[in-house]
Protein backbone atom coordinates (compact mmCIF):
# COMPACT_ATOMS: atom_id res chain seq x y z
CA UNK A 1 0.00 0.00 0.00
CA UNK A 2 2.95 2.09 1.05
CA UNK A 3 4.34 1.79 -2.20
CA UNK A 4 0.99 2.36 -4.04
CA UNK A 5 0.96 5.19 -2.15
CA UNK A 6 4.22 6.73 -2.93
CA UNK A 7 3.72 5.70 -6.65
CA UNK A 8 0.55 7.74 -6.92
CA UNK A 9 2.79 10.86 -5.27
CA UNK A 10 5.32 10.65 -7.51
CA UNK A 11 2.87 10.26 -10.58
CA UNK A 12 1.21 13.79 -9.08
CA UNK A 13 4.45 15.45 -8.81
CA UNK A 14 5.34 14.49 -12.30
CA UNK A 15 1.42 16.20 -13.81
CA UNK A 16 2.00 19.00 -11.48
CA UNK A 17 5.30 19.61 -12.53
CA UNK A 18 4.72 19.20 -15.92
CA UNK A 19 1.51 21.18 -16.04
CA UNK A 20 3.51 23.85 -14.49
CA UNK A 21 5.97 23.45 -17.32
CA UNK A 22 3.76 23.53 -19.76
CA UNK A 23 2.00 26.85 -18.70
CA UNK A 24 4.79 28.59 -18.11
CA UNK A 25 5.89 28.56 -21.76
CA UNK A 26 2.79 28.98 -22.80
CA UNK A 27 2.85 32.66 -20.62
CA UNK A 28 6.62 33.27 -21.71
CA UNK A 29 5.56 32.43 -25.37
CA UNK A 30 2.58 35.13 -24.96
CA UNK A 31 4.79 37.74 -22.62
CA UNK A 32 6.79 37.78 -25.60
CA UNK A 33 4.62 38.09 -27.92
CA UNK A 34 3.07 40.97 -25.98
CA UNK A 35 6.59 42.92 -25.43
CA UNK A 36 7.60 42.14 -29.13
CA UNK A 37 4.09 43.85 -29.65
CA UNK A 38 4.95 46.83 -27.72
CA UNK A 39 8.06 47.79 -28.56
CA UNK A 40 7.70 46.84 -32.12
CA UNK A 41 7.91 50.28 -34.48
CA UNK A 42 6.35 50.52 -37.31
CA UNK A 43 8.59 51.83 -40.35
CA UNK A 44 7.97 55.17 -40.87
CA UNK A 45 5.67 56.64 -43.84
CA UNK A 46 6.92 59.66 -46.07
CA UNK A 47 4.56 61.69 -47.94
CA UNK A 48 3.16 60.55 -50.76
CA UNK A 49 4.54 57.54 -49.76
CA UNK A 50 8.00 57.91 -50.84
CA UNK A 51 11.01 56.01 -49.87
CA UNK A 52 13.01 58.77 -47.72
CA UNK A 53 12.02 61.84 -45.82
CA UNK A 54 12.69 65.50 -47.70
CA UNK A 55 14.39 67.93 -46.37
CA UNK A 56 13.17 71.30 -45.15
CA UNK A 57 12.30 73.58 -48.09
CA UNK A 58 11.50 70.70 -50.14
CA UNK A 59 8.29 69.48 -51.56
CA UNK A 60 7.54 65.81 -51.74
CA UNK A 61 6.58 64.03 -54.91
CA UNK A 62 5.52 61.17 -56.35
CA UNK A 63 3.69 60.64 -59.78
CA UNK A 64 3.10 57.58 -62.20
CA UNK A 65 2.54 58.24 -65.82
CA UNK A 66 -0.79 56.17 -67.12
CA UNK A 67 -0.57 52.24 -67.93
CA UNK A 68 -1.75 51.46 -71.47
CA UNK A 69 -5.22 53.30 -71.86
CA UNK A 70 -6.55 51.98 -68.77
CA UNK A 71 -5.40 53.24 -66.05
CA UNK A 72 -4.89 56.80 -66.20
CA UNK A 73 -1.61 59.14 -64.50
CA UNK A 74 -1.04 59.98 -60.53
CA UNK A 75 0.78 63.15 -59.47
CA UNK A 76 1.04 63.62 -55.97
CA UNK A 77 2.64 66.66 -54.07
CA UNK A 78 3.08 66.90 -50.26
CA UNK A 79 0.94 63.76 -49.41
CA UNK A 80 -1.94 65.80 -51.47
CA UNK A 81 -3.07 63.52 -54.91
CA UNK A 82 -3.38 66.55 -58.01
CA UNK A 83 -4.56 64.34 -60.75
CA UNK A 84 -5.36 60.88 -60.82
CA UNK A 85 -8.63 59.15 -62.13
CA UNK A 86 -10.16 58.44 -58.65
CA UNK A 87 -10.21 62.16 -58.70
CA UNK A 88 -11.47 61.97 -62.74
CA UNK A 89 -9.26 64.67 -63.48
CA UNK A 90 -7.31 62.74 -65.91
CA UNK A 91 -7.35 62.07 -69.87
CA UNK A 92 -5.41 60.81 -72.85
CA UNK A 93 -2.58 62.47 -73.97
CA UNK A 94 -0.47 65.04 -71.66
CA UNK A 95 -1.75 65.47 -67.83
CA UNK A 96 -0.13 68.85 -66.30
CA UNK A 97 -0.30 70.22 -62.47
CA UNK A 98 1.00 73.93 -62.34
CA UNK A 99 1.86 74.37 -58.75
CA UNK A 100 3.09 77.34 -56.96
CA UNK A 101 7.25 77.30 -56.60
CA UNK A 102 6.96 78.91 -53.05
CA UNK A 103 3.97 77.65 -51.36
CA UNK A 104 3.49 74.53 -53.18
CA UNK A 105 -0.26 75.05 -53.43
CA UNK A 106 -1.70 73.72 -56.94
CA UNK A 107 -2.46 76.16 -59.48
CA UNK A 108 -4.18 74.48 -62.02
CA UNK A 109 -4.49 70.72 -63.41
CA UNK A 110 -5.30 70.07 -67.24
CA UNK A 111 -5.28 67.58 -69.66
CA UNK A 112 -4.29 67.77 -73.46
CA UNK A 113 -5.31 65.15 -76.12
CA UNK A 114 -2.46 64.71 -78.72
CA UNK A 115 -3.88 61.96 -80.14
CA UNK A 116 -7.55 62.88 -81.29
CA UNK A 117 -7.09 66.94 -80.16
CA UNK A 118 -5.56 69.94 -81.00
CA UNK A 119 -2.32 71.04 -80.19
CA UNK A 120 -2.92 75.11 -80.29
CA UNK A 121 -4.63 75.21 -76.88
CA UNK A 122 -1.50 73.18 -75.27
CA UNK A 123 1.23 75.65 -76.94
CA UNK A 124 -1.00 78.75 -75.23
CA UNK A 125 -1.58 76.73 -72.33
CA UNK A 126 2.61 76.78 -71.77
CA UNK A 127 3.26 80.05 -72.65
CA UNK A 128 0.70 81.52 -69.92
CA UNK A 129 3.00 79.49 -67.43
CA UNK A 130 4.23 82.19 -64.62
CA UNK A 131 7.54 82.07 -63.65
CA UNK A 132 8.69 80.29 -60.50
CA UNK A 133 5.72 77.64 -61.33
CA UNK A 134 6.86 74.37 -60.54
CA UNK A 135 5.11 72.11 -63.81
CA UNK A 136 4.41 67.99 -63.36
CA UNK A 137 3.65 66.33 -66.56
CA UNK A 138 2.75 62.48 -67.21
CA UNK A 139 1.44 60.97 -70.55
CA UNK A 140 -1.32 58.31 -70.59
CA UNK A 141 -1.87 56.43 -73.70
CA UNK A 142 -0.48 58.87 -76.07
CA UNK A 143 0.99 61.68 -75.49
CA UNK A 144 3.09 62.64 -78.34
CA UNK A 145 0.89 62.33 -81.79
CA UNK A 146 0.37 65.87 -82.32
CA UNK A 147 2.76 67.49 -80.73
CA UNK A 148 4.64 70.13 -83.01
CA UNK A 149 8.55 71.79 -82.45
CA UNK A 150 7.07 74.55 -81.01
CA UNK A 151 5.26 72.70 -77.99
CA UNK A 152 8.08 70.76 -77.42
CA UNK A 153 10.55 73.59 -77.39
CA UNK A 154 8.09 74.96 -74.58
CA UNK A 155 8.34 71.88 -72.72
CA UNK A 156 12.39 71.72 -73.39
CA UNK A 157 12.54 75.49 -71.67
CA UNK A 158 10.77 74.25 -68.52
CA UNK A 159 13.80 71.69 -68.06
CA UNK A 160 12.72 68.39 -69.80
CA UNK A 161 15.72 66.58 -72.01
CA UNK A 162 13.73 63.34 -73.17
CA UNK A 163 10.56 65.69 -75.17
CA UNK A 164 12.65 66.12 -78.06
CA UNK A 165 12.18 62.60 -78.96
CA UNK A 166 8.95 61.92 -77.07
CA UNK A 167 6.87 59.07 -79.35
CA UNK A 168 3.91 57.44 -80.21
CA UNK A 169 2.43 55.98 -77.01
CA UNK A 170 5.77 56.31 -74.86
CA UNK A 171 5.58 56.70 -71.23
CA UNK A 172 6.83 59.55 -69.56
CA UNK A 173 6.69 61.43 -66.23
CA UNK A 174 8.36 65.14 -66.08
CA UNK A 175 8.97 68.14 -63.15
CA UNK A 176 10.04 71.00 -63.89
CA UNK A 177 9.17 74.78 -63.80
CA UNK A 178 9.23 77.86 -65.26
CA UNK A 179 12.26 79.93 -65.58
CA UNK A 180 14.59 76.85 -64.48
CA UNK A 181 18.01 77.37 -65.23
CA UNK A 182 18.99 73.94 -66.47
CA UNK A 183 18.13 70.68 -67.38
CA UNK A 184 15.85 69.25 -64.76
CA UNK A 185 17.46 65.75 -62.83
CA UNK A 186 13.14 64.69 -62.46
CA UNK A 187 12.24 63.10 -65.41
CA UNK A 188 11.82 59.28 -66.80
CA UNK A 189 11.31 58.03 -70.10
CA UNK A 190 10.36 54.17 -71.49
CA UNK A 191 9.91 53.96 -75.27
CA UNK A 192 7.02 52.63 -76.83
CA UNK A 193 9.30 49.05 -78.45
CA UNK A 194 6.89 45.75 -79.97
CA UNK A 195 9.58 43.88 -78.27
CA UNK A 196 10.17 45.16 -74.94
CA UNK A 197 6.23 46.49 -74.09
CA UNK A 198 4.68 45.33 -70.81
CA UNK A 199 1.16 45.39 -72.33
CA UNK A 200 0.43 44.47 -75.81
CA UNK A 201 0.86 48.05 -77.66
CA UNK A 202 2.36 50.31 -74.38
CA UNK A 203 5.41 50.24 -72.40
CA UNK A 204 5.18 49.54 -68.58
CA UNK A 205 4.26 52.07 -66.37
CA UNK A 206 7.21 54.86 -65.14
CA UNK A 207 7.34 55.70 -61.82
CA UNK A 208 9.20 58.64 -60.12
CA UNK A 209 9.94 60.14 -56.90
CA UNK A 210 11.80 62.98 -55.24
CA UNK A 211 12.30 66.49 -53.14
CA UNK A 212 11.64 69.62 -55.21
CA UNK A 213 13.35 72.89 -53.70
CA UNK A 214 11.02 74.98 -52.36
CA UNK A 215 11.74 78.50 -54.62
CA UNK A 216 13.05 81.13 -52.51
CA UNK A 217 12.87 85.01 -52.81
Amino acid sequence: MRVAGAAKLVVAVAVFLLTFYVISQVFEIKMDASLGNLFATKPPRYKCGISKACPEKHFAFKMASGAANVVGPKICLEDNVLMSGVKNNVGRGINVALVNGKTGDLIDTRYFDMWGGNVAPFIEFLKAIQDGTVVLMGTYDDGATKLNDEARQLIAELGSTSITHLGFRDNWVFCGGKGIKTKSPFEQHIKNNKDTNKYEGWPEVVEMEGCIPQKQD
